[in-house]
């Protein structure tokens, strides 16, 4: 686990050079395994196994001498994979001094910018969240990071109980969570938003553009945006060929497991991935895009440049081959016919039982916070044993590429009526021939208009009250993708686990949003704002899926996360975002931009539905064990659930009864990292000054009040 952690404190601008909060603070106080990257008054670490190309300081002014003034101090760091030139940093970081902070995430790559003008800080969050920036009050200043753990052990933090349940209950709403994380003080910095921190004051401010209720964004051309999208994914692939690549043997020496990061002793480390570039070949659209274009871009066919090794060297293509799932049998020939390409070199990793679902849940490390995919880590770990140091994932294309639900209430808005019949006459042959098939288009139609005309406040409003509702009555399962959909047509909407919640956690996270509700806020359309808040539930966990499967010397590369992609993406425009077949159609232009134009029969067909058998089957093998999990478990100590509840969902989930599977993962994954967390040693921090416990140091309290 790698992470970013500063502080500016107001009496550091008093007291003397390295006084931060106290005289002797500032001096003894740093985290465990870390590299500074700047110091007193305002010092800033990296902390774990960075790479040298991946922690980069640039600087305008830098001091003469170690007793100048840091007042006229500008500088930058830039942790991460970067594509800007260190002149274009300095460029860009002259710019910033002066206020602007849009272009500072505009290069392409993925990484975190830290500015300091004089006293002032700079942090940049991305517009994805999978490189969130946390904050929380400390020694008369704040204290910052890219992880929220060590902010709470640096403070003692508590859990947030509260937190926690609207985790449960409303995941993809983010009025429910607002900024808030699972320790009590500390904060989360809103995809889109950079912190600025001046002399003692916190101000969190947009550096990009949102839509109003009833204006739409700049509209451009579907051609003129699908080929910005392709642009933009050849440069993110581009910038990590391009980057420096270390052999393992060569990689900086890992300062060890950081204390704190694990339940206990850590497994051993599995042996250093191959070198060289890797990628996903599932057969899939997203992933054999990355593929190929990592495998030979415009002017470089069958050349992996920028790994170390020569060139000529194929690319290793991995494809997890799922045996307890025949219905992948055919994903698997797909990607077969793509690895004939000379450029790759093809392996499939074989998984049977123990690449199920809920396998190993005993092995793994703790999270800085918990996500579903905690469930998935021990089947993620094994396919990523077999790739390469750098490795990219197709992570992040569904939800940037795809058209949410919501987004045919914004259709209307437009006056577009006319687009909306393609999806529904979609849904009508997906739900196959019935009596009622006639009526799906009319349906569909319906709930959108419904949407387009319900106020944000009275949408807020209307979900808090099936919050209320889906703890007295059994919750129907949205079976299909028609149930699906017309689910999704609303500003938000009870999470699959809210059903078995009880009602005085389900009663607080309802109060969440009615107050929510009454406060003043930039309105968005609906369409967009159910796509961003899903985009950031996903990168949100799939940055706890990196740290939960985690392999030394290996970097995971998700460019569809990446500012210029997710940018290049929101300027499709809704009318062919809404198609079917639409990802699969803009990847192919992708593609054929980049000289490819072969691919086999049935390329870009969803392959979405297969995880619900391998979901059901994993949990069937572990029903043993997850039944002693929720045999006394800590979230019905903290009042969340009835253990009784959970241990009968899952017998009945087991046994074939349609329950939403992804509700039980959430329940399931929320416990494991209350186990891991309380079961921990150590904090993240070293020195006389260093917090005397940490956070959680005394366990979850029995069943507290949720209400202040």
């Amino acid at each position: 686990m790698r992470w970013l952690v500063g502080w500016s404190s107001v009496a550091a601008h008093f007291g003397s050079a390295g006084a931060v909060g106290a005289p002797d603070e500032g001096r003894t106080l740093q985290p465990v395994g870390s590299q500074p990257l700047w110091g007193d008054p305002d010092p800033l670490w990296a902390v774990g196994d960075w790479r040298p190309d991946e922690v980069r300081v640039v600087a305008l002014d830098p001091p003469a001498g170690p007793a100048a003034s840091t007042h006229h101090t500008t500088r930058m760091a830039v942790l991460g994979c970067c594509a800007a030139s260190d002149d274009e940093l300095r460029a860009g970081l002259l710019s910033a001094r002066g206020g602007a902070l849009r272009h500072l995430t505009a290069w392409p790559g993925s990484y975190t910018a830290v500015v300091q003008s004089g006293r002032r800080i700079t942090v940049v969050g991305d517009l994805a969240g999978a490189r969130p920036v946390f904050h929380t009050p400390w020694a008369n200043g704040t204290a910052y990071a890219t992880a929220a753990l060590p902010l709470a052990d640096l403070i003692e933090a508590q859990l947030d109980i509260g937190h926690l349940a609207a985790l449960l209950a409303c995941p993809e709403t983010p009025e429910a969570l607002r900024d808030s994380t699972p320790y009590e003080g500390v904060r989360r910095v809103p995809p889109g938003h950079a912190l600025i921190l001046r002399e003692g004051s916190r101000e969190i401010t947009g550096y990009e553009q949102v839509a109003s209720l009833a204006v739409a964004g700049p509209r451009i051309e579907a051609e003129h945006a699908v080929d910005g999208v392709r642009e933009a994914l050849i440069e993110a692939v581009r910038a990590r060929l391009d980057a420096p690549r270390h052999a393992p043997e060569t990689l900086p020496q890992d300062p060890g497991p950081v204390p704190g990061m694990g339940p206990a002793d850590r497994r051993a480390q599995r042996g250093a991935p191959a070198p060289g570039i890797g990628a996903d070949l599932s057969g899939g659209s997203a992933s054999g895009t990355l593929a190929l274009l990592a495998a030979g871009l415009p002017g470089r066919p069958g050349t992996v440049l920028g790994h170390g090794t020569g060139a000529g060297t194929r690319l290793l293509a991995v494809t997890y081959n799922d045996l307890t799932d025949e219905a992948r049998e055919a994903e698997l020939e797909r990607a077969r016919a793509l690895a004939a390409d000379p450029r790759l070199h093809h392996v499939v990793v074989a998984a049977g039982e123990e690449g199920l679902p809920y396998a190993g849940l005993g092995n793994g490390p703790l999270t800085d916070e918990p996500a579903p995919s905690l469930v998935l880590a021990e089947r993620h770990r094994s396919r990523l044993a077999s790739g390469s140091a750098d490795h990219f994932t197709g992570a992040g294309a569904r939800q940037v590429l795809d058209a949410h639900p919501a987004r045919l209430a914004d259709l209307l808005l437009d006056r577009q009526r006319r687009h909306l019949l393609r999806p529904a006459a979609a849904l009508t042959r997906a739900e196959g021939p019935s009596a009622h098939s006639l009526f799906i288009p009319l349906t569909v139609y319906r709930a959108a208009r419904r949407l387009a005309r319900t106020p944000y406040r009275t949408g807020l409003e209307s979900a808090a009250g099936q919050l209320l509702e889906a703890g007295r009555t059994e919750t129907r399962h949205d079976d299909g993708p028609l149930g699906a959909s017309l689910a999704a047509l609303a500003w938000s909407r009870p999470g699959p686990a809210a059903r078995w919640l009880t009602g005085e956690a389900l009663a607080e996270v309802s109060a969440r949003l009615t107050e929510a509700a009454t406060r003043p806020v930039l309105v968005q359309r609906p369409g967009e704002a159910r796509a961003r808040a899903a985009l950031a539930r996903h990168a949100f966990d799939q940055r706890i899926l990196e740290q939960a499967a985690e392999i030394r010397s290996q970097r995971l590369h998700a460019p569809f996360l990446d500012n210029q992609v997710v940018r290049a993406c929101r300027a499709l425009p809704e009318s062919l975002r809404v198609r079917p077949g639409a990802r699969a159609e803009i990847l192919r232009t992708v593609l054929a931009g980049a000289g490819v134009h072969q691919l086999p029969p049935g390329w870009g067909a969803s392959t979405h539905n297969t995880s619900a058998l391998a979901a059901r089957k994993g949990l069937h093998a572990a029903l043993p064990q997850l039944i002693a999990l929720f045999d006394a478990p800590l979230l019905a100590d903290a009042g969340l659930i009835e253990a009784r509840v959970i241990r009968k969902a899952l017998r009945a989930a087991s046994e074939g009864e349609p329950l939403p599977l992804d509700g039980l993962a959430d329940l399931v994954s929320t416990e494991l990292w209350l186990r891991r967390l309380l079961s921990r040693r150590g904090t993240c921090w070293t020195g006389t000054a260093a917090p005397r416990q940490r956070a959680v140091p005394t366990g979850v309290p029995p069943r507290p009040s949720l209400r202040p």
